[in-house]
């Protein structure tokens, strides 16, 4: 069995300034973000779409803001809205970890459409050139949850090789669910889309694909984590990161079909 190490938040301390590693983790996402888009940049024999690095620079400008505004909205509207009514003060500070991904999904997407308005692209293409650099920017984030020693899972078996005590909550084994995250709902989705945006494919595609997998992964690996609330319908109970994956995957369909069955085929996705 393993306890979890709780390290120090704060990567680097200087004087009263401070860099906590959940910060160091979201550079490490964007930072990603640009080298694949770099790497995409120079195959653009695998893009239907023309696009330069300003185009880039941009994307991820846009896209910063939207992660933030996003996912920090997110946090307090979906997870825990009771807390930031009591404490208002604490909702700008996502160094105290706390940050929704279906949020920040949000908040990309309106952030996308915005850009895309603005110099006259179709959003869609927007989103489906971005999207294949999107799973590993949220692995980074999940790895910042547990070294944040939050998220922490379900209760385990204690013979379970990885099941791990987290001494912030108690002497129980559980599930390290930040790290299954991070490998189903980052690593893994990241290379399935990776390999299906390799490809052309019709508008619509690959943005059906990154909401096929990302649901279908979070619904999955919800199942080991202590939920932040639960709802009963129709005899089921499921939690709220799988309420809100639920419209993901549905949407994923309608996608599909837009992309596959209109009688009139847009031009390939930007992939």
């Amino acid at each position: 069995m393993l306890i979890h190490p709780m390290p120090d938040p704060v990567a680097v301390a200087v004087g009263p300034i401070s860099i906590h590693w959940y910060g160091v983790m979201y550079v490490a996402a964007f930072t990603q973000f640009m080298l694949l888009g770099r790497w995409r940049l120079k195959h653009q024999d695998i893009i239907a779409q023309k696009w330069t690095m300003k185009d880039l620079d941009d994307l991820l400008f846009y896209g910063v803001l939207g992660v933030l505004i996003g996912g920090r909205l997110g946090e307090v509207i979906f997870y825990n809205p009771k807390f930031f009514l009591a404490h208002p003060l604490e909702i700008p500070a996502i160094w105290h970890g706390g940050m929704s991904f279906h949020g920040g999904f949000l908040g990309v997407v309106v952030a996308m459409w915005l850009w895309g308005r603005k110099h006259h692209r179709h959003p869609i293409d927007t989103l489906e050139f971005i999207a294949p650099m999107v799973p590993l920017g949220y692995a980074f984030g999940r790895i910042g949850n547990f070294i944040n020693a939050e998220l922490y899972g379900r209760l385990a078996d204690p013979s379970l090789p990885w099941a791990m005590i987290w001494p912030n909550v108690d002497n129980l084994p559980r599930h390290p669910s930040p790290i299954y995250q991070a490998l189903v709902d980052g690593v893994l989705f990241f290379i399935l889309l990776w390999l299906f945006s390799r490809k052309h494919h019709p508008r619509w595609a690959v943005s059906g694909m990154f909401l096929l997998l990302y649901g279908c992964a979070r619904f999955f690996t919800e199942y080991f984590r202590i939920p932040d609330y639960e709802v009963t319908f129709a005899g089921l109970t499921i939690s709220a990161g799988q309420m809100l994956s639920l419209p993901m995957i549905a949407a994923s369909l309608v996608f599909f079909w837009l992309a596959y069955h209109q009688k009139e085929q847009a031009p390939p996705a930007v992939a």
